[in-house]
C-alpha cells in the first residue's frame, strides 16, 4: 500500500516523490522545477504539453504549488518510505525489460520470451492462460546464453560424453549416440557431488579448526610459560642483586670496624711516641744547658739530676705491631667474583642451549638445510671434484690446478667454499673403506703433523669405515658406533656451540654431539681413505 503511495506521488519526470509539487488542467501533477525544465528543453514557450498526457496548453499556464499534494508528500516522507523500497535496479542488478524511465528489479526472467520481468509485468505470466507454458526461472542477464545459436532453441539438455549444455536439436544432431542427459538431472547429480564436496570440506574445516584451537591453546601455554620463567628469574636475580648488596654492605661494615680497631692501636701508639718525644727533647735541652756551663762545679752538681733513658722503653715504645693486610680481602672478593662469572656463564649457556632445541625430525632438520660446495682451491691434487663442486673422488691420477697455499698436499682433504654461521644442516653419502666427515676452521694447517682433520683443536671430525665410527678432536678419540651409516647428517647451531653428527635412514639417529664455543665461521670438511675409487658427495637437499 505504501508502496502504491509512493508511486501516486512521484513525478514522472524524475522518478521521485514529488518536490513543490504543481497540478495541470489535465490533473497530472509533476515537481515544479521539473516540468519547467521539460517545456524550456521544447523551444515553444507559448505551446506546451503535458508529459505524460501529451495535452496541449495555450499559453504556457501560470504554476502553483499544490498545497494539498505537497502536504501529502511530507506526510508521506515522515513514514520513512523511500525510493529504495520499490526495489529499483542497481549496476549488479537484472532490471526489467519492460520498465520505461528507470528500471526496477526483475523478479523473474522467461526463457521463452527471453525477457525479465518486475513485479508489476510479471503479473501476465502468472494470470493469463497464454502464458502458463512459459518457464520462468530466476533473473538472469545471461538469458542468450541459455539459448542455442545454432537452433535458437533453449538449453535444456546436457551431453555428458562432452560436457556441454545443448538443446534437443543439438542431441538428435551433432550429439547423436552421446550420452545425454537433461540439464535438470544432470545438475541434480552434480548438486549430489558438490554436497559430498562441501561435507568433505566442511568436515577437514571442522578439523582445521580443531588443530587451530589447539595450536591456539599451544601459543597461550607457550607465552604464559615465559611469562612465568621471565618473572620467576626477574625475582631470582633481583634476590641475588639484593643478597649481592646485602653482603657488599656487611663486607664494608667488618673492614671499617676493623679500620677502626687497627686505627685507635696505632692511635694510641702514635701518642705515646709523640709524649715520649716530648719528654725526650726536654731532657735533651737540660743537658744541652748543662753543658753549656762554664764552671766544672755547677756541672759537677747538676749532672746527677737528669733521669737516665731506659734504652728498654724507648725500643718498646717504637715497635708498632703490622697492620691489618686489607690486599687478602681485595683478592679474595675478586677471586669470589671470577666464580660468579663462571657460574653465570655456565648458566647462561644451559640456558641458551635448552631454549636453542635441537630439532628432533628429519623434516625439521632440513628447515636449516644449506646448499654447500666443495673448494676446488682447498682440494688436494688426486681428488677430483664433481656434480658442481658437491662430490669428491680420489682418482690415480693427479688433476691440474694450479699451485695455491690453501691446498692440502699430504692428505686426501678438501674444504667446502661457503663458511658456515647459524644454524645449518647437511648430508653426505660416502662409498669406500672410509671417510672423515668433518668441520674446520678455514686457517687450519696444511702442513705439518697435525694437519688431517680432528687432531688438532681447529677441526671436529667423525671417521667412518664398514667396522664403526668414532669421533676425534684435538687428537681425542672417542668411539661412537660399531656400525658405519653410509649416510651421515651434520648439524651445526654456531652461535650456541652445538655440533651433531646423524646416522640417516628412516630415522635421525645420533652418533655424537659437542657442546663447545666456535671463535670462527666453520668449513664443512672431507677426508678420503688412501684407495682407489673411493668417493663422497655432499646432497642436495629439498
Amino acid at each position: 500500500m505504501e508502496k502504491k503511495r509512493f508511486e501516486a506521488l512521484s513525478c514522472s519526470i524524475c522518478l521521485e516523490l514529488l518536490r513543490e509539487p504543481v497540478a495541470l488542467h489535465c490533473g497530472h501533477s509533476f515537481c515544479q522545477s521539473c516540468v519547467e525544465g521539460y517545456w524550456d528543453s521544447e523551444g515553444e514557450r507559448n505551446i506546451c504539453q503535458c508529459p505524460q498526457c501529451r495535452r496541449t496548453f495555450t499559453p504556457r499556464p501560470l504554476l502553483q504549488k499544490n498545497v494539498m499534494l505537497a502536504e501529502l508528500v511530507e506526510e508521506l516522507k515522515k513514514t520513512g518510505l523511500q525510493a529504495a523500497d520499490l526495489c529499483y535496479a542497481g549496476p549488479e542488478d537484472v532490471a526489467c525489460d519492460s520498465c520505461t524511465g528507470r528500471k526496477l528489479k526483475a523478479l523473474k526472467s522467461c526463457l521463452l520470451c527471453l525477457t525479465s520481468y518486475c513485479e508489476q509485468h510479471l503479473q501476465p505470466h502468472l494470470e493469463a492462460p497464454a502464458f502458463r507454458r512459459h518457464k520462468l526461472v530466476q533473473p538472469s542477464k545471461q538469458l542468450q546464453e541459455i539459448i542455442c545459436p545454432q537452433h535458437d532453441k533453449v538449453k535444456e539438455m546436457f551431453c555428458r560424453t562432452d560436457q556441454q549444455v545443448i538443446c534437443h536439436l543439438c542431441a538428435v544432431d551433432q550429439h547423436k549416440d552421446h550420452h545425454i542427459v537433461s540439464a535438470a538431472v544432470e545438475r541434480r547429480e552434480r548438486e549430489k557431488e558438490v554436497d559430498q564436496s562441501r561435507g568433505r570440506i566442511q568436515q577437514r574445516i571442522q578439523e582445521r579448526e580443531e588443530e587451530l584451537k589447539l595450536l591456539q591453546q599451544e601459543q597461550k601455554t607457550i607465552r604464559d610459560s615465559a611469562d612465568k620463567a621471565v618473572k620467576d628469574s626477574q625475582e631470582t636475580l633481583k634476590q641475588m642483586i639484593q643478597n649481592l648488596q646485602r653482603r657488599m654492605s656487611d663486607v664494608e661494615q667488618q673492614i671499617r670496624s676493623r679500620q677502626e680497631i687497627e686505627a685507635a692501636g696505632v692511635r694510641g701508639l702514635q701518642e705515646q711516641l709523640e709524649q715520649e718525644i716530648a719528654e725526650l727533647k726536654k731532657k735533651d735541652a737540660e743537658l744541652q744547658q748543662l753543658s753549656l756551663t762554664d764552671s766544672y762545679l755547677v756541672f759537677l752538681q747538676n749532672w746527677s739530676s737528669p733521669s737516665e733513658v731506659s734504652e728498654d722503653t724507648l725500643s718498646s715504645r717504637t715497635h708498632v705491631r703490622p697492620h691489618c693486610c686489607f690486599e687478602e680481602v681485595s683478592a679474595a672478593v675478586s677471586a669470589s667474583r671470577e666464580r660468579l662469572q663462571d657460574l653465570l656463564r655456565d648458566t647462561c649457556t644451559n640456558i641458551s642451549l635448552m631454549l636453542r632445541a635441537e630439532p628432533k625430525t628429519r623434516a625439521e632438520f632440513l628447515r636449516s638445510s644449506r646448499d654447500v660446495t666443495l673448494e676446488q682451491k682447498t682440494a688436494n691434487t688426486r681428488l677430483l671434484l664433481s656434480e658442481g663442486n658437491r662430490k669428491v673422488t680420489y682418482m690415480r691420477e693427479a688433476q691440474f690446478r694450479p699451485p695455491h697455499p690453501d691446498r692440502f698436499t699430504d692428505y686426501l682433504q678438501v674444504l667446502s667454499e661457503e663458511p658456515l654461521t647459524g644454524r645449518c644442516y647437511w648430508e653426505v653419502e660416502w662409498s669406500g673403506d672410509a671417510v672423515e666427515v668433518a668441520v674446520s676452521y678455514k686457517n687450519i694447517s696444511r702442513s705439518g703433523e697435525k694437519r688431517r682433520f680432528g687432531l688438532n683443536n681447529k677441526s671436529w671430525s667423525l671417521f667412518c669405515h664398514d667396522s664403526g665410527c668414532s669421533f676425534t678432536h684435538n687428537s681425542i678419540i672417542t668411539k661412537v658406533s660399531s656400525v658405519g651409516p653410509s649416510r651421515v647428517g651434520v648439524y651445526l647451531d654456531h652461535s650456541a656451540g652445538l655440533l651433531s653428527f646423524y646416522s640417516v635412514s628412516g630415522t635421525m639417529t645420533l652418533l655424537h654431539r659437542v657442546h663447545t664455543t666456535f671463535t670462527q665461521p666453520l668449513h664443512a670438511a672431507v677426508w678420503l681413505c688412501f684407495k682407489f675409487g673411493s668417493s663422497c658427495e655432499i646432497l642436495k637437499l629439498k
